[in-house]
């Protein structure tokens, strides 16, 4: 595939409006997400736009470090709701992925580095003593977006080869392990929440549920086990723990006239029912749909040599991107929720695929993204759901190549 130079333009141009923190939150809706150390909506995050920017000789790194500085400003959290999005760890991604191979940041990064450490160390501690006790577990626990996926991605990152990088591929494969049947989760998975998607108790959930997600659910373990399998390090039991997931997922998985899609979650009349109402199929999100199962799915037959899961992956993207009406379920542009996230995914899972056809669909993506953003009324300037995120998004199809900054490690894509 070609770069798209439109894609590159209309990058520089969402760069350029982002240039200032100072005016940027200009754009920001009212009661919006500017916390400066998230990485979802704050300085952290958009710091990664200039930060990729900066690398292919496109931005400068006097934007990197006001951005950087900004969200450092203030008293950064390694309490117990720090996570690879918000606090400590978010900033030490941030600043990694703008020190690269580099000398930068280095005093800054080893305080940031040994307070995500300890942040890891803690929750491996109070997951190991819950699965102790055989409790269901919290998503917050495991997932990519306040768990230990997410810290996990963070590591295998930075220092693959660190113990605590280990300590964490071992938890999440020990998450997969059966739970005793006691405890009533026969035929269920030992990843079964006690809670609702939004990660709270709700009667509308008594026995919890089952969440495949990138954002909240086995998806980003699956994804951050293979990533582990497919570049190391080699942690024993890696692979029957991505096998685990997979048995699971092949389960669920359903197929209708577009092609294979896959819940996003399952509550617990519908294991017992077996049965998927075809209307529950997700939009094709990152967080929730094709654009973050079938890349999962995809790592996972790379990772285990099974080129018909690969191609079952590749194929439920290539039906969604040839289908109008799914395209139409994404009327937000971002990364977690819109057309970025499908973007980034499908160009991925084209840089890996099997056959050269979903590559011959991204420019389509790619203007629709263009149009989507054209139009917007309000821009958000945030990452995972702003301005942030699609230039991004664009700014890898406009120069079709795979991002210097290893920015998508926050979405588990790479």
């Amino acid at each position: 595939m070609k770069p798209i130079p439109q894609a590159l333009a209309l990058a520089d141009t969402l760069a350029a409006q982002l240039s200032d923190p100072h005016t940027a939150w200009d754009m920001a809706p009212p009661g919006g997400r500017a916390w400066p150390q998230s990485l979802a909506g704050g300085a952290a995050g958009i710091a990664l736009l200039h930060i990729e920017r900066a690398h292919c000789g496109r931005g400068d790194w006097g934007t990197v470090h006001t951005w950087l500085a900004s969200a450092a400003h203030g008293d950064l959290t390694a309490a117990a709701n720090a996570s690879l999005y918000m606090g400590a760890p978010a900033l030490a991604f941030a600043m990694n992925a703008a020190a690269g191979d580099t000398g930068r940041y280095q005093r800054a990064m080893t305080k940031l580095n040994d307070a995500t450490i300890t942040v890891t160390r803690r929750r491996l501690a109070h997951a190991h003593a819950r699965i102790d006790r055989g409790e269901a577990p919290a998503m917050k626990e495991f997932d990519v977006i306040r768990g230990l996926a997410g810290l996990g991605a963070y590591h295998l990152k930075r220092h693959p080869d660190h113990p605590v990088t280990a300590d964490v591929l071992a938890y999440l494969i020990r998450l997969t392990e059966p739970r005793p049947q006691e405890h009533g989760l026969h035929g269920l998975p030992a990843w079964w929440t006690s809670v609702a998607p939004n990660g709270e108790a709700s009667p509308d959930y008594p026995a919890g549920h089952g969440n495949f997600g990138m954002a909240h659910g086995i998806g980003s373990v699956l994804a951050l086990l293979s990533l582990s399998l497919l570049q190391g390090p080699a942690v024993p039991h890696a692979r029957d723990a991505v096998e685990r997931i997979c048995v699971w997922m092949d389960r669920w998985r359903q197929h209708d006239a577009t092609g294979p899609w896959w819940p996003g979650f399952i509550t617990l009349d519908q294991a017992r029912r077996h049965q998927i109402d075809p209307a529950l199929r997700p939009r094709p999100s990152w967080c929730y749909g094709i654009a973050g199962t079938a890349r999962a799915q995809q790592l996972a037959g790379m990772a285990l040599g099974d080129q018909d899961r690969q191609q079952t992956a590749e194929h439920a993207m290539l039906t969604t991107l040839q289908a109008p009406e799914q395209l139409d379920m994404l009327t937000e542009t971002g990364l977690c929720h819109g057309t970025a996230g499908l973007l980034q995914a499908a160009w991925r899972m084209a840089t890996d695929a099997t056959t050269p056809a979903l590559a011959a669909e991204l420019p389509r993506l790619t203007d629709r993204l263009t149009q989507q953003i054209t139009h917007l009324k309000q821009r958000d300037p945030e990452l995972l759901d702003g301005t942030a995120g699609s230039a991004l998004a664009l700014h890898t199809l406009g120069t079709n190549a795979a991002p210097e900054s290893g920015w998508d490690t926050f979405l588990l894509l790479a």
